[in-house]
């Protein structure tokens, strides 16, 4: 039986001393309202309305019966507006600072049309991770390497003159006798590939081609990063979605596939699976992902 709507049918009957304008008021057809009021009389083991008289009158139990029953209801409501409120608190989660404002915006959309609404704070990976520790958000897309993500971003290099062809090797920057004098080309690492994964993998290749230990630098800022390639001829070790945003010429890497993997972290009893399986397009848009053959998501 339903108990709370049993009693909020009892409620309004009493109040309005009608059956028919009682449940109108419960907003369910005087039927139903009439079949809730009997079951309740039979769980209690008595009536609560005198069904001899033309209007809902109330017997000495149903008097008895009713503030009870008003306490329930109330609770009861009071409960549903907890939990329409729970809902909408926002879900505080921390994204690459590389997503633009409009992904964001796209995927605050989508996430509202799940019933997730959420709270954005964008911040490199290992404020993301910090946030996440601290609990300041409750989730946080962490990086990961490739075979543990749920999402996968390939990763090449960008430069401002077209690379003239299909893959960029490293190996070609290294420094031969027509260099002395010049600076040598740089690979840059922008903040969001600061990470063990990819920096490392980077920079052992650097060593095995015989590069200049300078000749890998990680920046500050995705901002410094592209600043030292729009004033020179270094590269950027970027993914082909923000070589485009940022009018740069893109092409993978010959020495190796570098990819970077982004998954969910959670905090504080969230589901991980929710963000996963519901945002999972909205989040690939963000962040550039791919799936397993390459194509967007």
């Amino acid at each position: 039986m339903d108990l709370v709507g049993a009693c909020r049918a009892f409620v309004h009957v009493s109040e309005k001393g009608s059956f028919t304008q009682g449940a109108a008021a419960a907003r369910v057809p005087q039927p139903v309202a009439s079949r809730r009021i009997a079951a309740l009389e039979k769980h209690l083991g008595a009536r609560l309305f005198d069904r001899s008289a033309r209007r809902a009158v109330l017997t000495p139990f149903g008097r008895d019966m009713l503030p009870s029953a008003r306490r329930l209801v109330r609770l009861a409501e009071a409960m549903e507006d907890a939990a329409e409120q729970a809902r909408r608190t926002p879900l505080r989660v921390a994204v690459p600072d590389t997503c633009s404002t409009l992904d964001l915006a796209r995927l605050d959309a989508e996430a509202r049309r799940h019933g997730i609404h959420l709270d954005l704070h964008t911040a490199p990976p290992d404020a993301r991770a910090e946030l996440l520790r601290s609990q300041d958000v409750r989730a946080a897309l962490i990086a990961v390497p490739p075979d543990e993500a749920a999402w996968r971003v390939p990763l090449g290099l960008a430069s401002v003159s077209p690379p003239g062809a299909d893959v960029v090797y490293i190996e070609t920057l290294r420094v031969g006798r027509a260099d002395v004098g010049r600076r040598p080309r740089r690979v840059w690492i922008q903040p969001e590939d600061d990470v063990p994964h990819i920096r490392d993998r980077v920079t052992r290749i650097r060593d095995a081609v015989g590069l200049r230990p300078a000749q890998v630098a990680v920046a500050h800022t995705l901002a410094a990063a592209t600043a030292e390639i729009l004033g020179s001829d270094d590269l950027l070790l970027a993914s082909a979605g923000q070589a485009e945003e940022l009018g740069l010429h893109w092409c993978p890497m010959g020495e190796a596939a570098l990819t970077r993997g982004l998954d969910v972290a959670t905090a504080g009893g969230e589901d991980p699976e929710r963000l996963r399986t519901a945002l999972r397009e909205g989040i690939a848009r963000c962040i550039g992902a791919v799936d397993r053959d390459g194509a967007g998501l």
